[in-house]
């Protein structure tokens, strides 16, 4: 019940705002509204089984503890563990359960779900670029500058049209075939346009170095146009970022990603301000990045959500026992005030993925040791001072 609970709740906050919206403009219908409802369950449900758990453990053993019928279990010679047992071991079911809906199954509904919204406000899905990776598109030749070629374009920001933090490596082939960087432009801010089936990458305020297969020279540009070849919205609907990425694209994105920057003639951002010789370019960037490092840190944080059930379990007993309470409304806020400490301590870790050397991707597991050491320190206490 707690969990259909938690659920409703979470719904009717997405649904709000979001698709209301839409449905007072007469841009979604009923049936709309109720299929990006069955694509939100799965997402909310990352959200719900935790908070359900340790709200019915809260209640269940505070009621249990006020009306001493733990007194009376123990006096008929159950132990605290023997009782506690068959609900961690519930807990630990639960996490495989949110195992499978953080790392396969919500990932892949959240993309759905945007898409259907996409579909709703009548806009190309296609114009927009993943935030947080590497994109290959297609370039026309005169933008390459030795035949057809292609891009690989990395967006730090994207909110649909505006995009912040641009950095572009142009590919082409050699006499031999071989595939090769020949350019490479940082801007710190752009924006799509769309015409007809072509869509343009517009850059401002960018820094281009290009070569010539041997040496490398340099520009700087007010405004620069790349003509890109159309998508439609079902090909980049393949082509998710990585906050709605599964397990297995963050592994293989993980993969190619390091692949790509450890090629020795990649130039990362963090030696262009030397590349260039340009001291204006310094300003783009102002902190340590690393192409990998959101990449890890959203890996770690489907795996160490999905052991949420465990250590709010593993808190709510004792602190239900502790409490003494039969009232329904002191649970729930014990509850909520938790919850909310375990995913601030989340989104820390996530927040910090663009500071490689604070190892983000280690942060976002500390809720999870705390509530879990917590939690095994207070039922050690509340079994001996029963």
């Amino acid at each position: 019940m707690t969990v259909a609970v938690f659920t409703f709740v979470l719904l009717l906050a997405n649904t709000l705002k979001e698709i209301l919206v839409l449905l007072i403009n007469r841009q979604a219908t009923l049936g709309g509204v109720a299929e990006a409802i069955l694509y939100l369950i799965p997402w909310v449900l990352t959200f719900a089984l935790p908070m359900g758990m340790l709200t019915a453990a809260l209640l269940v053993f505070g009621r249990f503890s006020a009306d001493q019928e733990l007194t009376a279990v123990r006096a008929s010679g159950v132990s605290l563990v023997a009782l506690i047992t068959p609900i961690l071991v519930l807990s630990l079911l639960l996490c495989g359960v949110s195992a499978l809906v953080n790392m396969e199954v919500g990932p892949r509904c959240r993309m759905a779900y945007k898409a259907l919204l996409e579909r709703m406000k009548g806009q190309l899905i296609g114009t927009a670029l993943p935030e947080g990776r590497f994109v290959r598109v297609d370039a026309k030749a005169s933008d390459t500058g030795t035949g057809y070629g292609s891009y690989l374009i990395y967006v730090e920001r994207n909110d649909g049209h505006a995009l912040k933090g641009i950095y572009i490596y142009g590919l082409d082939r050699n006499k031999t075939g071989q595939e090769r960087f020949n350019a490479q432009i940082v801007a710190p801010r752009g924006e799509i346009q769309v015409a007809s089936n072509q869509t343009t990458l517009v850059l401002y305020e960018c820094h281009i170095a290009h070569s010539d297969g041997t040496n490398w020279g340099t520009s700087y540009s007010g405004r620069s146009d790349i003509e890109l070849t159309g998508k439609s919205a079902d090909e980049t609907a393949q082509k998710p970022g990585i906050d709605n990425m599964t397990f297995r694209q963050l592994r293989a994105e993980l993969r190619d990603t390091d692949a790509l920057v450890g090629r020795p003639e990649f130039v990362s951002p963090l030696e262009v301000p030397r590349f260039l010789m340009v001291d204006k370019i310094k300003e783009l960037r102002d902190q340590r990045h690393d192409f990998t490092t959101p990449i890890r840190v959203q890996l770690h944080t489907q795996v160490a959500l999905s052991f949420a059930c465990f250590g709010f379990t593993l808190v709510g007993i004792p602190l239900g026992i502790r409490a003494h309470r039969r009232e329904t409304n002191i649970g729930l806020v014990i509850a909520i005030a938790l919850a909310a400490t375990y995913y601030s301590l989340v989104i820390t870790g996530q927040s910090l993925s663009r500071h490689a050397e604070l190892y983000p991707y280690l942060i976002v597991w500390l809720p999870n040791f705390l509530f879990q050491a917590v939690g095994a320190v207070l039922l050690w206490r509340v079994n001996r001072g029963l």
